[in-house]
């Protein structure tokens, strides 16, 4: 449960900088403020810095993935979902990548709509099978 809240409250605060244009540390922040209950600050801490550090390159790659769409032509959440998920699956090797799928899809129906899951799990299960290349293309 700690690193599912975690996940919410990165998404919450991947929002703020996406949509208010507010600097990391301060989005963490402020939805710290609100959070309740024990979540995993290091593990959220590392969502939100690296998501943001390495947006570029997973803007590329959601674009590559998403056949017909334009990143400004996306629901905000829907966006920020995936440049989550991309994230974790890349970077963040620890969690099992469905995992992280299964737990995007969550946080898209959570935050979006039910339409929003069959999109996120549409473009995240296309990056599946080349996920090892694209692993060694952004780290090595």
């Amino acid at each position: 449960m700690r690193r599912r809240q975690a996940r919410e409250c990165a998404l919450q605060s991947l929002f703020q900088i996406h949509i208010g244009e507010v600097p990391p540390a301060e989005a963490i922040r402020y939805v710290l403020e609100e959070a309740s209950g024990d979540l995993d600050l290091d593990f959220l801490n590392k969502l939100v810095m690296g998501t943001y550090e390495h947006r570029s390159a997973i803007d590329d790659l959601i674009r590559q993935y998403s056949i017909g769409w334009e990143l400004d032509r996306m629901p905000a959440v829907d966006l920020t979902v995936l440049r989550l998920a991309v994230f974790e699956m890349l970077y963040e090797t620890e969690t099992p990548p469905k995992v992280v799928i299964n737990e995007a899809i969550e946080l898209a129906k959570a935050f979006s709509t039910e339409e929003s899951g069959k999109f996120v799990n549409g473009i995240l299960g296309k990056m599946l099978p080349d996920l090892e290349r694209l692993r060694g293309s952004v780290n090595g």
